[in-house]
């Protein structure tokens, strides 16, 4: 017989589980909200930048000492970005300042309006993570801090690219490499699903693509996701690889960060516009447009994206690296194509979704990326390629504070 202590420990436990799920509705409308402002002023910056690419590009470097000196001045430890909020989801005892949303907003906005090569996802998983973060520290319930940060991290992703489910999957696999934070799956949801609503509600568009191709499926066309699936793992390793050990080089070689800021700065500036006059400025959805729009792609787009963006972060230049992989990928898939005999759109479209994958160490959201971006009849090929990616990836990640289970093992590690 059920004691009557035993059900009030079962109403108490429905008692948190409600209350979360009530304060991730919250998480989702606000973080939608903030998304909206957020990516509504990027693209009218992108605009601008685009209009005035001579004008405003040799300016990068100062923008990059304002930056810094804004951080150093009133930040704390906000400059930490993604490894804070990392910190702060592997229990590792890190607060999270509330500063930190303006900072990294305002802080991303003037680089990208000057040239810089970078994304825009970190950003938007940052002010998601720390909304929730600070909402779960008030209150009273066991893990709350872990589950909301977790919940706005999905928020989030899903406000700012209205792809919620892949969002989910992203912000509970990404803290740990093998594991599944399920906990937080409902609450995920929730907030998910009303931050990409509200994003969408408020006027932010969303980028999808209508593929429409059928493909016969045979052993020839599983070998030849199989190969690309290798060849996007590698590249997305060797991007998280390159990125984390440049950071470490340029920081060991000039150890000033205001002056080694405004040296490469001055360098990007320069490349930026001689290749292409800002072809390689920003985002990079200029270069994921031509991938599948018939435009002109060069066979060394995705290097120079590559190799810019890594210069722009290893700089110190605020922004995320989500959208330019995407772009790599979108027209590095788009180069292969011919080679691998496969339509233009399909494989630069399992490109998009698989260079994501291999540089952030993660399977599930790729896969899903795909489903709602591309339709979800392509999910099997995005299946297979993303597994393979991941496989191949080499174990690493963008976000270096990224924990990996001992007992994950890959073909190949990077090691």
């Amino acid at each position: 017989m059920i004691k009557i202590r035993d059900y009030k420990k079962i109403l108490c436990i429905y008692k948190d589980v409600f209350l979360l799920d009530l304060t991730a509705i919250g998480i989702g409308i606000i973080v939608g909200i903030i998304d909206t402002l957020f990516g509504k002023v990027l693209l009218e910056i992108t605009n601008i930048r685009n209009s005035y690419v001579f004008q405003l590009i040799p300016f990068l470097p100062l923008t990059g000492i304002v930056t810094l000196f804004t951080y150093f001045g009133i930040g704390k430890n906000s400059i930490k970005g993604m490894s804070l909020i990392f910190s702060a989801g592997l229990n590792d005892e890190e607060t999270i300042p509330k500063r930190l949303v303006p900072l990294v907003i305002v802080s991303t906005w003037l680089p990208h309006l000057f040239g810089g090569s970078a994304g825009r996802e970190g950003v938007a998983v940052q002010i998601g993570g720390t909304v929730g973060y600070s909402i779960g520290r008030e209150l009273n319930i066991r893990n709350s801090s872990k589950i909301l940060l977790i919940t706005g991290m999905a928020a989030g992703f899903a406000g700012l690219f209205q792809t919620p489910i892949a969002a989910i999957f992203f912000a509970m696999e990404v803290l740990t490499a093998g594991v599944v934070e399920y906990s937080a799956l409902f609450p995920c949801i929730l907030g998910a699903f009303t931050a990409s609503y509200m994003s969408h509600t408020l006027g932010l568009e969303k980028f999808d693509v209508n593929l429409n191709y059928s493909l016969e499926f045979n052993i020839y066309l599983f070998l030849k996701l199989v190969l690309l699936g290798i060849f996007f793992g590698l590249i997305g390793g060797f991007f998280a690889n390159l990125l984390n050990w440049s950071k470490k080089f340029f920081a060991q070689r000039i150890g000033d960060p205001i002056l080694r800021i405004f040296i490469l700065g001055c360098i990007l500036s320069v490349f930026l516009l001689i290749l292409h006059k800002g072809r390689y400025a920003g985002l990079g959805t200029n270069l994921i447009n031509a991938s599948f729009s018939n435009e002109k792609i060069y066979e060394y787009d995705w290097l120079l994206k590559f190799l810019l963006t890594i210069l722009t972060l290893s700089a110190g230049f605020q922004g995320g690296e989500v959208t330019p992989l995407f772009s790599i990928g979108a027209s590095l898939g788009a180069v292969l194509s011919p080679v691998m005999g496969l339509p233009i759109e399909f494989t630069a479209a399992l490109g998009y979704v698989a260079v994501f994958g291999g540089a952030t160490n993660t399977i599930l959201a790729p896969i899903f990326i795909g489903g709602e971006v591309f339709g979800y009849n392509y999910l099997p090929y995005f299946f297979i390629v993303s597994a393979v990616a991941y496989v191949f990836n080499g174990n690493k990640s963008i976000y270096s504070a990224q924990k990996i289970l001992g007992d994950v093992k890959k073909v190949i590690s990077l090691e």
